[in-house]
C-alpha cells in the first residue's frame, strides 16, 4: 500500500527527529532516515531537498514558540521576568525534548547553522530575562547555569512524571537564580 505524500512527509520528520536525537544531526545521514522510513533516498529527496530542510522544519515550531515566549517576556522586568522566563523555558523544554537534545548533541555546529539563525540570540534573550534584566555580568553566570541545567536535564530524559520534572526544574532554576520557590 502506498503512503500519501502527507503521511510520507510526517514519517520522514518523525524518523529524522528520533535519529537526530539518538545520533546527532551530523551523525545521521539522509540514507539513514530513508532506510528507517522504508523509502528510497530519492523519495526522501522529493519531499525535502536536503538534510538542512528537514532540520528547518523540525525546529520551526520551537522557533515560533520561543518567539512568542520572548514577546511575552519583553515588557517584564526583575523577578517577574525571571519567574516567567523559567516557567516558559521549563514548559518548552519538556514539550520539545528531542529538539533540545539535538541542539545539545551538535551544539558547535547548530549554533551557527543557517537553518537555525536565532539560537544564539534566543538563548541570550532568555538568560537576560532569567536574571531579571540585570545589567551586570555576574548574574548571567547563574542565568546560563539555570538555562543549560534545564536543557541538559530535559534532554537527558530522567524517568519521572512531567509534573514532577516541571516542579524540580523550576525549583532548581529558582534556587540557582537566588529566587525563593
Amino acid at each position: 500500500m502506498t503512503r500519501s505524500a502527507t503521511s510520507m512527509r510526517a514519517d520522514i520528520l518523525e524518523s529524522a527527529l528520533r535519529l537526530f536525537a539518538a545520533h546527532g544531526f551530523r551523525g545521521t545521514s539522509l540514507q539513514d532516515i530513508a532506510s528507517d522510513v522504508g523509502c528510497s533516498k530519492a523519495s526522501l529527496l522529493y519531499h525535502f531537498t536536503n538534510k538542512d530542510a528537514i532540520l528547518s522544519e523540525l525546529f520551526a515550531p520551537i522557533g515560533q514558540e520561543f518567539e512568542t515566549l520572548l514577546q511575552r517576556l519583553a515588557p517584564l522586568q526583575g523577578e517577574e521576568a525571571a519567574r516567567a522566563a523559567v516557567a516558559g523555558v521549563v514548559d518548552m523544554s519538556l514539550r520539545f525534548r528531542r529538539q533540545v537534545k539535538i541542539l545539545l548533541l551538535d551544539v558547535d555546529a547548530l549554533l551557527d547553522h543557517p537553518e537555525l539563525p536565532c539560537v544564539d540570540d534566543v538563548t541570550e534573550a532568555l538568560v537576560d530575562a532569567m536574571v531579571g534584566r540585570a545589567p551586570e555580568q555576574e548574574p548571567r553566570v547563574a542565568g546560563w547555569m539555570a538555562l543549560l541545567g534545564i536543557f541538559l536535564t530535559t534532554a537527558r530524559g530522567v524517568a519521572i512524571p512531567d509534573e514532577t520534572m516541571r516542579a524540580e526544574l523550576t525549583d532548581g532554576a529558582f534556587r540557582t537564580l537566588g529566587l525563593s520557590s
